[in-house]
């Protein structure tokens, strides 16, 4: 069973939300303020996080970068006006997905199995050779240089959609509706953004070609 942890100051949610979560195979533990949440996480047999943006101590947004310093784990946020700079923050950080309060318990189940399932779908046993670049889709991996970087899981599965057919563009709708599943209320900036950060990891190979009003390629042939 999943377990998620849920970082949130709103002690009345964690019991109702752990109730109906469990009827979709989850099991959630609360932290109220964010030490306890990054304490509780660093113990480990945490699949995912819900992270609230207005917290004590520090917001949202500061506890998912210190999560990002030491975990590559699925982080979903939850935004109080749904607002468009909050969306960004939260993807420039490192989040995986966002849902804005109030949200409905059974679109945060959905949006929770997809990037589980996401995060667990590489293909097992296979390694893509590229210039400089291996990815390792049973480990989930990638080395550049043999240094294994820091991706997080829709970094990942950014960076295998476009190696599986190098050269090939894809545009930001088809980044959009691969990575979710869905056609969700995202934006292509979101998609822009999270090429950004993955770029920046990728640093100083630039294997991401933008093809302007067309999309992104990975420009890198594949190894044999």
């Amino acid at each position: 069973m999943p377990t998620l942890l849920l970082i949130d100051d709103d002690e009345a949610l964690a019991p109702p939300l752990a109730a109906y979560l469990q009827r979709f195979g989850f099991a959630l533990v609360a932290a109220h303020r964010p030490s306890e949440g990054l304490a509780r996480l660093a113990r480990g047999d945490i699949d995912a996080v819900i992270l609230d943006v207005m917290l004590p101590e520090m917001d949202g947004f500061e506890t998912l970068r210190r999560i990002r310093q030491t975990s590559a784990v699925p982080v979903l946020m939850l935004t109080a006006r749904g607002e468009l700079s909050d969306r960004v923050v939260g993807l420039e950080s490192g989040a995986d997905d966002y849902l804005p309060k109030p949200f409905e318990p059974r679109e945060l189940a959905a949006r929770l199995q997809t990037i589980l399932r996401r995060a667990r779908s590489a293909t097992a046993g296979a390694q893509w050779h590229f210039d400089r670049l291996v990815i390792d889709t049973d480990r989930r991996e990638v080395a550049r240089d043999g240094e294994v970087l820091p991706l997080t899981g829709t970094e990942y599965e950014l960076l295998c959609l476009l190696a599986r057919e190098p050269q090939k563009v894809f545009s930001r709708d088809d980044i959009l509706n691969r990575l979710r599943g869905t056609d969700a209320d995202l934006h292509s900036r979101a998609v822009d953004i999270l090429v950004s950060r993955l770029r920046r990891k990728l640093e100083p190979l630039d294997p991401i070609k933008t093809l302007r009003n067309a999309g992104y390629a990975l420009a890198l042939p594949r190894l044999p």
